[in-house]
């Protein structure tokens, strides 16, 4: 169940979901998460969506070995019909040191298809870190388990 505040916020982005929906062989979604979370949370929302049924770009599985990271990253963001960013308090500090979530961030917030998951933090701590990010709602592993923020995410990607 949405609030009326994830309604007003999600709605935008359904819309663009469902517009791109005719482009072929878009993943459902891009998962962006700082690198010290990939075996924890982010592996864990992965794990979650993709047994709803949503298909997850996710660098852990999609970067080949060899593979330049940025570019690989560059294909994913393109051929994703939305990003998820997983904002933990390892993500903040990351952004912190303009790596690799700090230029997935940007890609993601230049497009109308982003929405925040904050998980074992707060908005106010991501407003500290990116006043742009933390302007956006989305959605709280402080008021829904991760179980039920992956069924809000797939619910809201996954056109019939």
């Amino acid at each position: 169940m949405y609030t009326p505040t994830e309604v007003r916020t999600l709605t935008p982005i359904r819309e663009n979901v469902e517009r791109r929906s005719t482009i072929p062989e878009l993943r459902d979604v891009f998962l962006c998460h700082a690198w010290d979370d990939r075996k924890g949370p982010a592996k864990e929302l992965h794990d979650l969506l993709e047994s709803k049924g949503v298909s997850v770009w996710f660098s852990e599985k999609d970067v080949l070995l060899g593979s330049p990271l940025l570019r690989e990253i560059d294909k994913g963001l393109v051929k994703s019909r939305i990003g998820i960013v997983l904002v933990t308090p390892s993500l903040l500090q990351r952004l912190k040191g303009e790596g690799i979530a700090d230029k997935e961030l940007s890609a993601l917030l230049a497009r109308d298809l982003l929405v925040p998951i904050v998980h074992n933090t707060n908005y106010e701590a991501l407003r500290e870190v990116s006043p742009l990010l933390g302007s956006r709602s989305g959605l709280s592993t402080s008021e829904d388990t991760m179980v039920e923020v992956a069924a809000k995410i797939a619910e809201l990607v996954i056109v019939l």
